[in-house]
């Protein structure tokens, strides 16, 4: 059973969720009758929910070192209780009982700090590992996808030269329905644009088929293009704004006709 001094000085504890059972259930009793430390804990549970949702860069290597070496010369003091009060004045002390020195809850603020920002860094990385994990299946999908229509039996390539002195290579699979394409000495482009491919339907509709990945000077990337082949007859690739367009607003570098098999 903890005395009523004890339990002042759980405010930041409790706001960290770092009491056991017995202990927590004896100072949310505590908190029933004393409105001081009820009031301070809401104000920490606040800071640290705040802190936590802010931690979106990594903690300096040296931080928690630092935080803790403070904390050990900073000695936690209970409320200045000068003597034995009568049970029946008892609830009148708690309710007057002296908030937490200053200096404590300096204490108190650099654990939740280092409590929240290595909580969020610990968040923080693992949504990177996710997001890592799911940039490799969708790049082990998109290479398995390019290596069967390349394999198919009924693949078929086109080549044809590009503006700018680059050629490109258009195979498709009608069993697989896809299509991959191969770009070599595509220039770089400026103020954002991208380049971006078409499948030429039946009747001169262009459909979009995706942008082609930037690639690396002097390079050859396969790049399948986006969706089904259907009723497409052959593709294009033009220079488009930033993000693509959802119909070609430039002359196309190249129309190449697909072949059969």
């Amino acid at each position: 059973m903890s005395t009523d001094a004890e339990l002042h000085t759980l405010t930041g504890a409790y706001a960290l969720d770092a009491l056991d059972r017995h202990e927590r259930a004896e100072f949310e009793h505590h908190l029933t009758e004393c409105e001081p430390c009820a009031l301070e804990v809401r104000e920490l549970t606040a800071t640290a929910a705040r802190l936590g949702l802010a931690a979106a860069e990594p903690v300096p290597p040296r931080m928690k070192d630092e935080v803790m070496r403070r904390i050990a010369t900073v000695r936690q003091e209970p409320p200045r209780v000068t003597e034995p009060v009568p049970v029946r004045d008892r609830r009148r002390v708690r309710r007057a009982a002296p908030r937490t020195p200053l200096l404590t809850r300096f204490a108190l603020a650099a654990c939740l700090v280092a409590a929240a920002a290595l909580g969020g860094v610990a968040v923080w990385q693992q949504q990177q590992l996710g997001d890592a994990r799911q940039e490799t299946r969708q790049a082990q999908a998109g290479a398995e996808s390019v290596a069967r229509v390349l394999a198919a039996p009924d693949a078929a390539a086109t080549t044809g030269k590009l503006s700018g002195g680059a050629s490109g290579t258009v195979v498709v699979s009608r069993s697989q329905d896809r299509a991959v394409f191969f770009a070599q000495g595509l220039p770089a482009l400026s103020g954002g644009r991208v380049y971006q491919l078409w499948f030429s339907d039946t009747g001169g509709t262009m459909r979009s088929a995706g942008l082609v990945p930037r690639p690396a000077p002097g390079t050859s990337e396969a790049v399948l293009l986006d969706g089904p082949v259907g009723d497409a007859s052959g593709m294009g690739i033009t220079v488009e704004p930033a993000g693509g367009s959802p119909r070609p607003t430039t002359q196309p570098l190249a129309l190449m006709a697909f072949a059969k098999a």
